[in-house]
């Protein structure tokens, strides 16, 4: 059937060459219809022939949809060829309509055709859409412009007028005075403000009006006082500055290390658009351009509109000023040395928190002999160290002796955010084949941060670890070195400690116990997520490229919930005594726990409420399995290849 079509039409297209010639001219309407019927002729001798497939082409080239595509494919050849030019057939429809109305209007008694006619005119819509038509048959497009003085002076500066209308929002920008000419000038555009949403107003372009009035001669802060009395359209005549700087500039993500206030700032150019932060807050920095005033907004805002912020230089001096202009404060770091072995019975910490909190599971006492009191935990056959009361003993001990540096008991020193006030940050998703992130809990004393380590690694041994602490004193019976402890000489721990390879370390009954980060390695190389508690000064000595720490503080609920909670618990303290818990052992829970929020806030990843402990364990389980799967922010630096 193939090859007989493909005859057919080749031999009737050969008969009619004049005609195909023609339709494609333009000069016959019907030279593709007559092709068809051509053809058509053809297929009907072939029936008469009895040829097969002659039946199926002529049901085909007979249908009624082919000799239509057939007509609108020549009228578009005839259109194509003819070049033919649309014209308005009068290029004053409006002015007809605006006529035709006055007519209508006339009409004594109007029929119902005139008045719908008459509605129909008179719509907005329909005498816009006259107009449009108008003003296109007229090609009217261009405005009309006056014509150019001829006495123009050659050097004469070119000048924009710019129209903003004035709403609830800033217009984003910025003045200044030139000393030299006393002008105008625009300092700078705020990123995602009017003027920047606009384009129309760039950093250097000269004032020369607004709204009438001259601003050559006024000060900055008059000029501000026009634009805030100013309602409506504002209309800036301005000399633009054609020498603009190239901004293109990649964004950067920073931490804040330092707290902000431009309202307490005196050298800030323009207070009302300065942003205010505080530590911990995650900054996208948007424009860097200025040496002295970044332009930056908040990941966690919904506001457009960016604010300014000092550089990193500018943070650093200013910073500086303060710290120097405080007057001197006693830090609880300075005491004598005899005030270190003073036995007061009010110094008793902390040490072993077991409470009641609606699970009957979470009851445990501290009844236990010395030697009891010395027993790890094993689970399934693995044994989980670093929960002796020894241990707790020795770092609440420690604590309540160790002479802390400035950085760590000062509330208002600034030695971290002096170095570097913002940390530049990346989100960051571990790759299943690297090694664990390090899982660090703080939390003031009593609120049971010990108790949610031990639980999240009795849940899966196999996959929570704790680090195996060192200690000086010897090894006892039924224990094995590296399980329970990791028992080296006195010597070797002094030079470990002198190294800095331990982070936190200190003395019990004449021995020396400490966490190394040799330990903590170990654990993470080995596959399992290692979780420690430490004490919040040792925040910077983990924040590191090789353990990559999540940092989750535990903080206590509500006075009442203690007193809910712990109503039937026991602490035990320095001198190894029980007792119950007291209101003042609760209210200085809760100012440890503000106070470690406000010095080490901007490290934490994240901060639990330890309302109830089956529900809080449960929740840091999930926030473990977050840190390991899901993106965070780090620091940069954390990202960067290793230097060869």
């Amino acid at each position: 059937m193939s090859y007989f079509n493909h005859f057919s039409i080749v031999r009737a297209m050969k008969q009619r060459p004049e005609a195909m010639a023609m339709s494609q001219r333009g000069q016959q309407d019907n030279g593709l219809t007559q092709v068809l019927a051509d053809v058509l002729a053809e297929v009907r001798l072939s029936i008469s022939r009895d040829i097969s497939g002659a039946d199926l082409l002529h049901s085909l080239l007979s249908a009624p949809w082919l000799r239509s595509l057939l007509r609108v494919y020549e009228c578009l050849l005839q259109q194509k060829n003819a070049k033919c030019v649309l014209t308005p057939y009068l290029p004053y429809s409006s002015g007809l309509s605006q006529e035709v109305m006055a007519n209508l209007r006339e009409v004594t008694t109007p029929t119902p055709e005139i008045l719908e006619l008459y509605r129909l005119l008179e719509k907005p819509h329909v005498q816009a859409l006259l107009l449009t038509h108008d003003t296109v048959a007229k090609k009217d497009y261009d405005p009309v412009l006056p014509p150019v003085p001829a006495d123009l002076p050659s050097d004469e500066e070119a000048m924009r007028i710019v129209c903003m209308v004035k709403n609830k929002q800033p217009l984003g920008a910025t003045i200044k005075k030139d000393l030299k000419t006393k002008e105008i000038l625009v300092a700078r555009v705020i990123h995602g403000g009017l003027a920047d949403r606009s384009g129309l107003l760039n950093p250097g372009d000269k004032l020369v009006e607004v709204n009438g009035r001259p601003m050559r001669g006024l000060e900055p802060e008059q000029v501000i006082q026009i634009l805030t009395n100013s309602r409506g359209t504002i209309m800036f005549k301005v000399i633009p500055n054609l020498t603009q700087p190239d901004n293109q500039q990649a964004t950067v993500f920073v931490r804040a290390m330092a707290d902000y206030a431009p309202a307490l700032d005196r050298t800030i150019p323009c207070p009302d658009a300065g942003m205010a932060f505080h530590k911990g807050e995650l900054l996208e920095i948007v424009d860097q351009t200025d040496a002295l005033w970044w332009q930056a907004r908040k990941l966690d805002s919904s506001a457009a509109c960016a604010g300014l912020i000092p550089s990193t230089n500018s943070l650093k001096k200013r910073l500086r000023e303060v710290w120097f202009s405080e007057p001197p404060q006693g830090h609880s770091c300075i005491k004598p040395l005899d005030s270190f072995d003073d036995d007061d019975d009010d110094d008793l910490g902390v040490i072993d928190l077991k409470f009641d909190d609606t699970d009957e599971d979470a009851v445990e006492t501290d009844e236990l002999s010395e030697e009891e009191a010395e027993n790890d935990y094993t689970r399934d056959g693995i044994y989980i160290a670093g929960f002796r009361r020894s241990i707790r003993l020795w770092r609440r001990r420690t604590q309540s002796k160790r002479r802390q540096s400035c950085h760590s008991c000062c509330p208002t020193n600034s030695h971290g955010s002096l170095a570097n006030p913002y940390e530049e940050v990346v989100t960051f998703q571990r790759n299943p084949e690297d090694p664990p992130r390090l899982i660090a809990l703080i939390g003031p004393s009593g609120v049971g941060v010990n108790e949610l380590r031990k639980r999240i690694i009795k849940i899966n041994p196999m996959k929570f670890q704790g680090a195996v602490p060192h200690t000086t004193r010897p090894l006892k019976r039924s224990e094995e070195a590296g399980r329970e402890y990791h028992f080296i000489s006195r010597e070797l721990f002094e030079y470990m400690a002198c190294n800095h390879r331990f982070l936190e370390y200190g003395e019990y009954k004449g021995h020396f116990y400490g966490t190394s980060v040799d330990a903590i390695k170990e654990v993470i190389d080995s596959g399992k997520v290692c979780v420690i508690d430490i004490e919040p000064h040792s925040i910077p000595s983990i924040r590191t490229k090789r353990l990559q720490p999540f940092i989750i503080f535990v903080r206590p609920p509500s006075l009442e919930r203690l007193r809910q909670t712990r109503r039937s618990a026991k602490i035990f303290t320095l001198y190894q005594m029980e007792r119950s818990f007291r209101d003042e052992d609760f209210r200085e829970m809760e100012q440890t726990s503000g106070r470690l929020e406000t010095l080490y806030g901007h490290y934490f990843d994240r901060v639990l409420v330890n309302e109830d402990l089956r529900e809080t364990c449960l929740q840091l389980f999930n926030l473990i399995q977050h840190a390991q799967e899901d993106q965070q922010w780090v620091p940069t630096a954390w990202t960067l290849p290793d230097e060869p």
